[in-house]
């Protein structure tokens, strides 16, 4: 953004600008043109329920929660701490996260078939072993299943939680439908296909979960350490408590967690409900300043 252009800009489209540059990069607003304007028939359409979920600010915690649950994966925590650059460079791996998800939901066919074979390329190459010689390989279809799960879990959460417009239950149902469609296409073979299946399968994943070192060592990064300026930490440290709030009471448990159930419903839910307001209220310009330039 040029200086004259942040000049005339009021508050609202300046933090709406800087949140939508550290989520999207510096070529979002390209990347989003070419998201929403090319034509071509998409793999979900404007009714279905992932648009909504996935284009609402409740994303932003239901992220940081789902990186905690994903941590609990000892072989998942170990890919990612050797070859995913989360502590060098955390505001890439979220602009390329923000990208799939946003290609995957929004994009045509065409390209979100793209974006799942430059994913399951990456996997093919990250492999290793854990720091206690255990073998790991991202394209494991257990392994994946497992990243899809508590993604998908921890998404719907948020949404529920914390979105604009929560979901019936048969629309809950219908978003762990959209997602299956894509992780069928990274090489899961059989992802749930409703809430239900996907809390059996939460709950099936149990026995090989623990925490490791390295999975203190993300917990202790994302919620002590995070990669933010500090006039944003204390909208960060209300978005990363309700984010550990979010998450299921034994995976806070094997975190060892705080979870205080009264002062998180009276106190911190609310904070949190107001602080995702204000960064969706912030980025609605942003939104509709890229839409219309791209058209």
């Amino acid at each position: 953004m040029r200086p004259t252009e942040a000049a005339g800009r009021g508050p609202r489209e300046r933090l709406g600008a800087g949140l939508f540059a550290r989520v999207a990069g510096p070529d979002g607003p390209r990347r989003r043109a070419r998201i929403h304007n090319t034509p071509g028939p998409r793999w979900f359409g404007p009714e279905r329920p992932v648009r909504r979920v996935h284009g609402d600010a409740s994303m932003f915690v239901g992220g940081l929660s789902a990186l905690l649950l994903q941590s609990l994966h000892p072989l998942a925590m170990a890919a990612v701490a050797a070859h995913s650059g989360y502590r060098g460079d955390p505001w890439g791996r979220l602009q390329r996260t923000s990208l799939f998800l946003a290609t995957t939901t929004y994009g045509t066919a065409e390209h979100a078939e793209q974006a799942c074979a430059r994913v399951r390329a990456v996997h093919e190459r990250v492999r290793g072993l854990t720091e206690r010689g255990e073998p790991y390989r991202a394209s494991d279809p257990r392994l994946l299943g497992w990243v899809h799960v508590a993604e998908t879990d921890s998404f719907l959460r948020a949404h529920q939680r914390y979105g604009a417009h929560p979901l019936s239950d048969d629309e809950c149902d219908g978003y762990v439908e959209d997602m299956a469609r894509v992780a069928v296409e990274l090489g899961i073979p059989d992802p749930p296909r409703s809430r239900a299946e996907l809390t059996e399968r939460l709950t099936a994943y149990r026995p090989e979960l623990e925490v490791t070192a390295q999975a203190w060592e993300a917990a202790r990064f994302l919620l002590l350490h995070p990669p933010v300026p500090l006039v944003a930490r204390l909208p960060y440290g209300v978005l990363a408590a309700n984010a550990v709030a979010l998450l299921p009471g034994w995976a806070a448990e094997e975190l060892r967690l705080p979870r205080l159930p009264v002062v998180d419903e009276v106190c911190l839910v609310p904070l949190g409900r107001a602080t995702v307001a204000t960064i969706r209220w912030a980025m609605a310009p942003a939104r509709q300043r890229v839409t219309t330039a791209a058209g």
